[in-house]
């Protein structure tokens, strides 16, 4: 192989690189604005402020605190909407995955995520307080996300819903 075609070789890996993890990002993009849509029907059941309602909108940014028990009924509320947890308030592994395919591309990152959940929660499993747990395991795993490169940014999920806000 010359350098020349070891070079060619290289740069294609590379551009199949980057679409994958572009494609990882917007299936991660379409999961959570799908997911989010149940926050309005959460809101009072979890007792969501109107302020803190709005912070979950920055859910993926760095600076999102993982400090409010009312956050974590909501996540726990949304979860129970679309059935993904157990009835012990674990995440029910086909409901979440069939929940995440059910996106365009979905498939390519369900097992993925599906795992990334899992383990966050045998890490905190201990934890008895289900609000507080879910926040945690939510909490692990956009951590985990982060590390494998497949969350999304804000700018991304930002112009995303300004985009489907003008649509309706």
């Amino acid at each position: 192989m010359t350098s020349r075609s070891g070079r060619r070789l290289l740069l294609l890996l590379l551009v199949q690189l980057a679409v994958q993890l572009k494609a990882n990002v917007d299936v991660m993009k379409d999961v959570t604005l799908g997911f989010g849509e149940a926050l309005k029907l959460c809101r009072e059941e979890s007792q969501l402020t109107e302020e803190k309602m709005e912070e979950f909108f920055h859910f993926w940014r760095d600076d999102f605190k993982f400090d409010d028990r009312a956050v974590g009924c909501a996540i726990k509320c949304m979860s129970s909407h679309f059935d993904l947890l157990t009835d012990s308030h674990r995440m029910h592994h086909r409901n979440m995955d069939n929940f995440i395919k059910s996106f365009p591309n979905g498939e390519v990152l369900s097992q993925q995520m599906v795992t990334l959940i899992h383990e966050c929660e045998q890490q905190h499993d201990s934890e008895e307080d289900h609000c507080w747990r879910i926040l945690r395991v939510a909490e692990c795993f956009k951590s985990s996300c982060k590390k494998h490169g497949i969350a999304p940014t804000m700018e991304l999920l930002m112009a995303e819903f300004v985009m489907e806000s003008e649509a309706n």
